[in-house]
C-alpha cells in the first residue's frame, strides 16, 4: 500500500465516524473506569486518549472510578485483613481511610492524564458538595463498617463543571447524613451518576469482553434488550461482577439512559471502538423497543 493510499484510508475512517459525531454531539456520557484498566499504564493513556477525544469533538464525558486493585495493595502492605461479603468491601474506620488515600491519588493521577492529553478535569468525591449521599449497606448479620449504598445523587457540582468544559473525575467515596465517609461500588455510582443525569451512555470499562452468546461460539452479543438482560440475571449464570453491571444498565435505561455498554476495557482504545464502530466490541443493552440512531438506521438499510 503506497503512502497516499494510507492517507486516503485514515480519510474515509474519519469520514465513516462523522454519524457518530452528528447522533452523540452534546449528549453526556458517563465512563466507569475499573481496577483492571488502571493496571496497565499502556492501556490507561489509550483510554484518556478516548476520553479526551470524546470531548473535543462535542460530548460530555464523566468519569467514575474504583481502585479495588491498589486498595487491597496498600491495605496489604500495612497488614490488614481484606474481608469481603456478598461482593463487597467490608470497611472499618481504618480501612475507609486506606480506600480515601488510594482513590484520591488515583483520582488526581487520572486528572493529570486527561490534562496530559489536552482538555481540562477536575477530580471529585462524593463529599464535595454532598455530591453522594448514602446510607449504610444493610447485611444481616454482618456489620459492614463504613461501606455503603448510594441514596441520591446531587448533580449541582457536575453539571457546573461541565458548563465550564471540564471533565469530572469521581471517585466512589459518599457522605452520609451524620457527614461520615463510606466506600461505594463504583459500577453503582455510575449507574446513579447515569441516571441523575440523564446520560445518552453509560459504559463499563470491565475485566468482562460483553455478555456471550453460548451457543454462538462462545461471542459476546452486540446487542441485548432490557427483557433479554433480565432472563439473564435470573439465570444467574454470570460472574457476580459482570452480574452487578447488567442489573446496573437495566436500571438506568429504566430510568432514562439511552444506551449502556459492557466493555473489555483492557483492549486498547475500547472506547472509541465501542462508541464509533456499528456493532462495537462489547455489549450494548437497550430499551426493549430497541430504539436505534440514525447511524445504524442508515447502515440497517
Amino acid at each position: 500500500m503506497s503512502d497516499l493510499e494510507k492517507i486516503v484510508d485514515k480519510a474515509e475512517i474519519l469520514t465513516e465516524a462523522l454519524p457518530y459525531i452528528r447522533d452523540f454531539y452534546n449528549k453526556k456520557v458517563v465512563i466507569k473506569y475499573g481496577s483492571q484498566v488502571l493496571k496497565d499504564k499502556k492501556v490507561a493513556e489509550s483510554v484518556m486518549e478516548d476520553i479526551v477525544l470524546l470531548k473535543l469533538i462535542g460530548m460530555q464525558p464523566i468519569i467514575v472510578h474504583s481502585g479495588s486493585n491498589e486498595i487491597n495493595r496498600w491495605l496489604k502492605a500495612i497488614g490488614k485483613d481484606i474481608e469481603y461479603y456478598d461482593n463487597s468491601r467490608v470497611t472499618d474506620k481504618e480501612t475507609i481511610e486506606v480506600v480515601e488515600m488510594v482513590l484520591g491519588k488515583i483520582n488526581k493521577d487520572l486528572v493529570q492524564l486527561i490534562e496530559k492529553h489536552g482538555a481540562k478535569a477536575v477530580g471529585i468525591c462524593g463529599k464535595d458538595s454532598a455530591t453522594i449521599r448514602v446510607t449504610k449497606k444493610q447485611v444481616k448479620g454482618v456489620d459492614m463498617g463504613y461501606f455503603g449504598e448510594v441514596e441520591s445523587i446531587n448533580t449541582e457540582l457536575i453539571d457546573e463543571l461541565l458548563e465550564k468544559d471540564f471533565i469530572p473525575v469521581i471517585s466512589s467515596i459518599g457522605i452520609s447524613d451524620d457527614y461520615e465517609s463510606y466506600n461505594l461500588k463504583a459500577d453503582d455510582v455510575a449507574g446513579a451518576v447515569a441516571k441523575a443525569l440523564k446520560a445518552e451512555k453509560l459504559l463499563f470499562l470491565a475485566r468482562e469482553e460483553g455478555i456471550y452468546d453460548l451457543s454462538v461460539n462462545e461471542v459476546p452479543k452486540a446487542m441485548i434488550t432490557v427483557d433479554e438482560a433480565k432472563k439473564i440475571i435470573e439465570e444467574a449464570t454470570l460472574d457476580v461482577a459482570t452480574l452487578n453491571k447488567l442489573i446496573c444498565a437495566v436500571d438506568a435505561i429504566n430510568h432514562g439512559v439511552h444506551r449502556v455498554h459492557i466493555v473489555d476495557g483492557s483492549i486498547e482504545h475500547s472506547v472509541l471502538l465501542e462508541f464509533f464502530t456499528v456493532f462495537g466490541i462489547g455489549t450494548a443493552i437497550v430499551a426493549n423497543d430497541k430504539e436505534l440512531y440514525n447511524h445504524e438506521k442508515d447502515f440497517r438499510k
